[in-house]
């Protein structure tokens, strides 16, 4: 079955930098796009960024972009979101989705960004 795993999350300062893994199995990662979302307390999920199969394409929500970077390995069957310059309001959890006939979406992992 699909599954997704996604880990790197913590407690960082404003200013600080952190990479996010997800590690897909269950499914040929190399032929489906995959994408991040995160949810803030109390707010909805939103989409953050996704990536097409091979790599060769991105996108990123306005909130993220040039500070966010997402990349993939398809040779580990992971995804990775590199977060730089991160702020406050980025804390959040995130998750790793990816549609296989259905959506599927890892456990999630915790996001901190605070002094």
């Amino acid at each position: 079955q699909v599954q997704l795993v996604e880990s790197g999350g913590g407690l960082v300062q404003p200013g600080g930098s952190l990479r996010l893994s997800c590690v897909a199995s269950g499914f040929t990662f190399s032929t489906y796009t995959m994408r991040w979302y995160r949810q803030a307390p109390g707010e909805e999920r939103v989409w953050i960024a996704g990536i097409s199969n091979t790599g060769g394409r991105t996108g990123y929500a306005d909130s993220v972009k040039g500070r966010f970077t997402i990349s993939r390995d398809n040779a580990k069957n992971t995804v990775y979101l590199q977060m730089n310059s991160l702020k406050s309001e980025d804390t959040a959890v995130y998750y790793c989705n990816t549609v296989v006939r259905y959506d599927y979406w890892g456990q999630g992992t915790q996001v901190t960004v605070s002094s």
